[in-house]
């Protein structure tokens, strides 16, 4: 029962942010639905941002547990915004509008200008794109679950070429013999992050034969679902991979 009446609870803050950010944008333009989405962004202000944007049927239906487990998530995309934004203009065509954003990372960075989309709904201006709503409508509120799962697949490709590298590197340093996880990452020849799942999302391993002359290596998801589906097997032959329920995946000969 607490749980249900929490879940409820959660609804109802959610709804009352939503109801509050869309009457308070439809007063708005799109530069100032920009600045200010940008703003409760980094402000931490998430329900409130994503109610000015089209991933509002994100995160709608979210209860406590799951918006909590997306928390780091959307903390990254606001850990990226520049404190500092210079909005340089806007054009509108009907229900369709941009707004150019100027960036400068760093002092040595060029400064670039960025459009940002938006569109009209119930009168008022929505951050992103028709084609980006659609997808976001269709998900619901798996949309940033299955974001964060194509991400996380994406990254483990990415670390498991990095073995790769780091194996044919030690190898050609130690007559052919080759390193398990520990001795990679002690050398810094692969991140210190694959010692856990805090931040791939993965479990990998690396295993070598007694005589150290053979190696391969696995990659499970911490939380099946969640932070991923694929399980990866990589060795001297490439990469495969397959949904296996979050076991580890057993290649077949």
């Amino acid at each position: 029962m607490l749980k249900r009446i929490v879940s409820l609870g959660l609804g109802c803050v959610v709804a009352a942010a939503a109801i509050s950010a869309m009457a308070q944008s439809a007063q708005l333009s799109p530069t100032e639905t920009v600045r200010a989405f940008y703003r409760m962004m980094r402000e931490k202000k998430f329900k409130e941002a994503f109610a000015m944007s089209i991933y509002r049927p994100a995160i709608d239906g979210l209860d406590a547990k799951e918006f909590d487990d997306l928390r780091p998530d959307f903390e990254k995309m606001a850990s990226v915004i520049p404190p500092e934004l210079e909005l340089s203009g806007e054009t509108i065509s009907g229900d369709m509008a941009t707004v150019f954003v100027k960036v400068k990372e760093t002092a040595e960075t060029v400064e670039k200008s960025e459009p940002v989309m938006l569109i009209k709904s119930n009168g008022a201006w929505l951050v992103g794109d028709p084609e980006s709503e659609a997808i976001v409508k269709k998900a619901g509120k798996k949309f940033f679950f299955n974001a964060r799962i194509e991400t996380h697949h994406n990254e483990v490709q990415s670390m498991l070429t990095r073995i790769t590298l780091a194996e044919i590197a030690y190898g050609a340093q130690n007559n052919g013999k080759y390193a398990n996880l520990a001795e990679l990452i002690k050398l810094a020849l692969i991140p210190k992050d694959l010692e856990g799942p805090d931040t791939t999302g993965y479990r990998f391993a690396v295993n070598t034969s007694a005589d150290g002359k053979s190696w391969y290596a696995t990659a499970e998801p911490a939380q099946y679902g969640r932070t991923g589906k694929l399980s990866f097997y990589l060795d001297a032959a490439g990469v495969k991979s397959g949904d296996v329920g979050g076991k580890p995946l057993v290649p077949k000969n």
